[in-house]
């Protein structure tokens, strides 16, 4: 198993393991160069990835197959992409998720409020509607140290 960028010939299995996974893919195709995948056999079995306004960014789309929950693969691409949000100058991280929020805090991820989330983050499709007004909002700050136990 690997974590690796995306690319293009990655997208469809991406949309099919979200689309599975009941996560939205609208926006996926206007920001797939900023995701990264794992990998296994050749097969991708996670994804996430990041939408990027100038210093801020939404991490979206974080999903593992069924069959890989719980080996830590989930783990593993979120440390990738905070790392790459780091060498992409990302001061700010959000979130929004309806299934994760006990999740995120080891990776210095606070509920926030969507009044708190800049006007680009919000513009997104993600805000406008592929998320229910229900998923909680998180942030993180690029500069965090994570927690992750």
């Amino acid at each position: 198993m690997r974590i690796r960028k995306a690319r293009d010939q990655d997208f469809e299995a991406v949309g099919s393991l979200l689309a599975a996974n009941d996560l939205p893919v609208e926006g996926v195709k206007e920001s797939f160069s900023s995701f990264v995948v794992a990998e296994d056999g050749g097969v991708v079995v996670g994804a996430i990835g990041l939408e990027k306004f100038g210093s801020v960014a939404l991490l979206r789309s974080a999903v593992v197959s069924n069959d890989y929950r719980g080996s830590g693969i989930g783990r593993g691409l979120v440390e990738q992409i905070l790392e790459v949000a780091g060498n992409d100058g990302i001061e700010e991280l959000f979130l929004l998720t309806t299934t994760a929020e006990d999740y995120f805090p080891r990776f210095g991820f606070a509920r926030t409020t969507r009044s708190a989330v800049p006007a680009a983050i919000k513009a997104s499709a993600e805000f406008q509607g592929a998320c229910p007004e229900s998923a909680t909002v998180m942030k993180r700050a690029a500069s965090t140290s994570s927690a992750v136990s």
